[in-house]
């Protein structure tokens, strides 16, 4: 891969974090009707007017932001144009995000439209959540040559990383709908789900103990077995008893809006670490000895 493509593929990482980021913004600072309307700010400045608060600069940066990631996401698929026909998986894993974000200002334009829905707002914050694995997917995938792929752990260790993968996606949804049915709504008049949320917060926190139990069995037997995933398991670890301990003082400290925020996009990097845990599972199938002793003979006639 060219240095220019490894460079604009982080670039677009770090953009899809960076979008959650000024978007928990948006939503903790109840800046989330300060443009109230969309694709325009008002019904009649596509910008922030001086009429409007510091609450408009707000939203409008995080759409702003919509703009960066989708230039970023244009660059690397014209870049992985031109070896479209060998790197057919780097090619439509760029195109899934080219797909997504404009999917993704649609559902935003939506969200304003329906007075910040707490379920789409929800559903748009999780739509982030696959863009940036997919985001991550990507830069595993830029590392590793072209071709058909083989497990390279033991079907019961595969079997364990998926359903350590699905209690994430559990904890991941029920921290949604815990901050769908809380305190910061986006703004003061945004409805609310009507769910319990401080019983919503006890059962999101089930899950995230499930979650960090499986993945510390996931760093033992990958020790143990000098497993391929051990390195990412063991950050998976390591954010994850960030995540809890960031958990636990946001929840006793009546949700202070930087921990959240801090918690929203924890959330990002555990699952965008989570899909690399799972890409690890298989490696490139390696060419049979006979056919790699053939092809060294004839490189050197």
């Amino acid at each position: 891969m060219t240095r220019t493509l490894r460079t604009f593929a982080w670039a677009s990482f770090v953009a899809q974090v960076a979008i959650i980021a000024t978007g928990g913004a948006v939503r903790l600072t109840g800046s989330g009707l300060g443009c109230p309307t969309w694709p325009t700010c008002t019904p009649d400045s596509l910008v922030p007017t001086d009429e409007l608060s510091y609450h408009s600069l707000i939203e409008f940066g995080n759409r702003l932001m919509t703009g960066v990631v989708g230039i970023l996401a244009l660059i690397v698929f014209l870049l992985v144009w031109r070896i479209r026909r060998e790197r057919r998986d780097l090619f439509v894993l760029s195109f899934i995000v080219g797909v997504g974000i404009v999917a993704q200002a649609i559902v935003g334009g939506i969200t304003v439209w329906t007075g910040l829905n707490p379920f789409i707002v929800g559903f748009h914050y999780v739509s982030s959540l696959a863009l940036v694995c997919v985001t991550a997917a990507f830069l595993a995938r830029m590392d590793q040559p072209a071709g058909p792929r083989e497990r390279a752990v033991p079907g019961w260790y595969a079997g364990l990383t998926h359903a350590t993968s699905a209690v994430l996606a559990l904890t991941i949804v029920f921290g949604v709908l815990t901050t769908g049915s809380g305190p910061h709504s986006g703004d003061a008049a945004a409805g609310r789900t009507g769910f319990d949320s401080e019983l919503l917060e006890h059962v999101h926190a089930w899950p995230g103990y499930a979650l960090l139990v499986l993945t510390l069995v996931l760093v033992i037997a990958a020790w143990r077995l000098k497993l391929p995933t051990l390195g990412w398991t063991l950050v998976l670890l390591a954010i994850e008893v960030v995540q809890v301990a960031v958990g636990l003082y946001q929840a006793r400290n009546g949700l202070p809006v930087l921990a959240v925020g801090v918690h929203m996009v924890l959330a990002a990097l555990t699952a965008a670490t989570m899909t690399l845990v799972v890409l690890r599972l298989k490696r490139p199938v390696r060419a049979p000895r006979a056919s790699t002793e053939t092809a060294a003979a004839a490189s050197a006639h």
